[in-house]
């Protein structure tokens, strides 16, 4: 049966998209799959759907359960972030936000809340895969077109067809995640990226209780603990308006360079096919082949780089707030070791925010390198104090980097810090 898949280039029974066909095929790619994806799309708009995105993690957090907030909830997580707030005071120099109307949230809250920026966030990867599966294509006999056979419109439409697979790939695959993220983040900021529009503190009663279940801690104290984590993470957020685009940047630049060896593709493909590992006859398979990293391309220096940035703020993050929750309960939680512990062994077993990041980019935020950090905001303080410890926040080239946490004095003498503390107001 002929028919045209929504790009206006043609017929799929021409001889010219036979070849087609067959080329993609070359590369372990089901072109029917691929066509099916693209069918309908445009060129215009985002790659990553927050539709799909929505639906994927909607559709796992539906089969983990999702209760209701009571008022109860409302009540408990008011007075634990109250709480934390009094505590942070003397722990921070940035101040204690407006109270939100609402500090609890479902776990599909959260979800509905944070799709759209997570879609932004990730939507520079998308675009890096597509252009270069549309590149390989290119450099290969039916994309040089050396005889004139397939040549036009057959080779535009592999630009879309690409762009469209690749948005829907990548939108289930970090549906999934963030679905995965929806039933374990203890607040709104928990994954301590800045997400949100607003960085209100809030907690997700559901995943506080499955977070202490086991502990034979006071489930106050296990609120009290969380709730201190996430209003210093509302508050960092909030006071550094270009963490989310500077993060986002490093991203894009990864993106921007990702290059498939043409060769190595195709031996990892007829590996794949002979192992069982890919069937070009299962539209699943190239879904599962690309996200178990089968096809992962060859990283560039500038890709290398783009991982330090990102690994390093991400670590600087979570070390911060690691270290600004130590200070702020100081003696008053005598659980506090056993959480803290807790909340190690978490990290050393990956958390969902680290398995995306894992599975996306290759990137891997050891927990020893945020205790490095947190440590370096220790060592920062001590010589400088709170305030001006904080308002290092004020601008990404008062941040280190991974060879500045070692000697923090050196760092600090190679830095200047305006004596204005007006921003952090």
């Amino acid at each position: 049966m002929s028919g045209n898949f929504g790009f206006g280039i043609g017929e799929p029974d021409d001889e010219n998209f036979k070849e087609l066909f067959a080329q993609l095929s070359n590369f372990g790619l089901n072109p029917q799959t691929l066509f099916a994806a693209a069918s309908g799309a445009g060129t215009n708009g985002p790659l990553i759907s927050p539709e799909v995105l929505r639906d994927v993690a909607r559709k796992f957090v539906a089969s983990q359960g999702d209760l209701p907030i009571g008022s109860q909830d409302i009540a408990d997580a008011q007075v634990a972030l109250d709480i934390a707030n009094t505590w942070l005071d003397d722990a921070t120099n940035f101040p204690a936000l407006s109270r939100s109307n609402m500090p609890a949230w479902s776990r599909r809250d959260w979800l509905d809340s944070t799709v759209l920026n997570w879609a932004a966030l990730i939507e520079p990867l998308a675009d890096g895969m597509a252009s270069a599966l549309t590149n390989v294509l290119k450099q290969t006999p039916l994309g040089e077109a050396a005889e004139g056979e397939v040549s036009g419109p057959e080779l535009a439409a592999v630009a879309p067809i690409m762009r469209a697979f690749m948005g829907s790939l990548i939108a289930s695959q970090l549906g999934t995640s963030v679905g995965q993220l929806a039933v374990s983040v203890t607040g709104a900021n928990d994954v301590a990226i800045p997400l949100l529009t607003t960085s209100e503190a809030r907690l997700i009663p559901a995943n506080v209780a499955k977070w202490a279940q086991g502990l034979d801690i006071p489930l106050d104290e296990v609120r009290i603990f969380l709730a201190i984590r996430e209003a210093a993470a509302s508050r960092l957020f909030s006071h550094t308006p270009w963490l989310s685009a500077y993060i986002k940047d490093a991203i894009t630049a990864y993106g921007a360079g990702i290059k498939i060896d043409i060769d190595s593709i195709q031996e990892q493909a007829e590996r794949a096919l002979e192992t069982g590992e890919l069937d070009i006859n299962n539209p699943e398979s190239i879904s599962v082949a690309i996200s178990a990293g089968l096809f992962k391309p060859e990283q560039s220096p500038t890709q290398d780089a783009a991982l330090a940035k990102l690994e390093i703020i991400l670590a600087l993050i979570e070390g911060w707030i690691d270290y600004v929750t130590t200070k702020a309960v100081g003696n008053r939680l005598p659980s506090y070791p056993a959480l803290s512990e807790t909340l190690r062994r978490a990290r050393a077993t990956k958390s969902p925010t680290q398995q995306l990041f894992a599975t996306l980019l290759g990137l891997e935020v050891s927990p020893r390198k945020m205790r490095e950090c947190a440590h370096f905001w220790f060592e920062v303080e001590s010589e400088i104090g709170v305030s001006e410890r904080d308002q290092r926040w004020e601008d990404p080239a008062l941040l280190p980097r991974v060879g500045d946490l070692a000697d923090v004095k050196k760092f600090l003498e190679s830095t200047i810090v305006p004596d204005d503390l007006s921003g952090l107001l």
